[in-house]
């Protein structure tokens, strides 16, 4: 069960369509999994079509309606029978393999990483797959912006409790925490990065200058 989520102001961005497509890909993984945040993104939904109600109508000509439906009758028809793919998720859609199989890189200890920001190109953010192994810890670190991260296997600990599977949270420049994977499974997280984290350990920070 999901213990940790967006928080009002995330969800009402997200049901206005005003969030970068990093961050609705989070928001959207916890929602497959989360049927409060559903139901509240439902309301949202709703409040927002009573708005879209309430505008000024727009006067459209008689003629238009036999238009678009003389338009569809004219396409050609596709006679073959429609197979149905199989359902996939957001994240299988985007990145096509099991999340275990991808090329992790080995960054620092227990860490390893995969820069998949070029699966969204011109929204001007680093979107990045952590891996922790299992009862491993992360460097001590804090943020130079906001990092939004959804667990999306095993969990992890810090000083603000433990994160499960699609646990939603969001960090920034006040939060310094050292996560540690917990449980028997290596913790994987999607995160997306408006700037790059900071390294605070004694011997660890020394690599900040080339931490981008």
């Amino acid at each position: 069960m999901t213990r940790h989520h967006p928080d009002s102001l995330s969800l009402m961005e997200y049901s206005a369509g005003n969030l970068t497509e990093p961050h609705a890909l989070c928001i959207r993984l916890h929602l497959e999994q989360c049927p409060h945040c559903r139901s509240r993104v439902d309301t949202l939904n709703s409040l927002g079509a009573v708005m879209m109600e309430q505008q000024p109508k727009v006067t459209v000509s008689d003629s238009s309606f036999e238009q678009l439906m003389a338009r569809i009758d004219s396409a050609p028809q596709d006679a073959s029978p429609v197979m149905q793919a199989p359902r996939l998720s957001p994240l299988q859609k985007l990145l096509g393999e099991d999340i275990n199989e991808l090329p992790w890189k080995r960054q620092l200890g227990d860490v390893s990483v995969l820069d998949i920001s070029e699966k969204f190109p011109g929204q001007g953010e680093r979107v990045v797959l952590q891996k922790l192994v299992a009862g491993g810890k992360a460097p001590a670190h804090t943020h130079r912006g906001d990092e939004t991260t959804i667990v999306l296997q095993g969990a992890f600990a810090d000083q603000k409790g433990v994160f499960n599977q699609w646990d939603f949270v969001v960090l920034n420049e006040q939060d310094e925490h050292r996560p540690v994977a917990v449980g028997c499974e290596d913790c994987i997280t999607l995160s997306v990065l408006s700037a790059p984290v900071k390294l605070t350990g004694t011997f660890t920070r020394m690599l900040n200058p080339f931490i981008r």
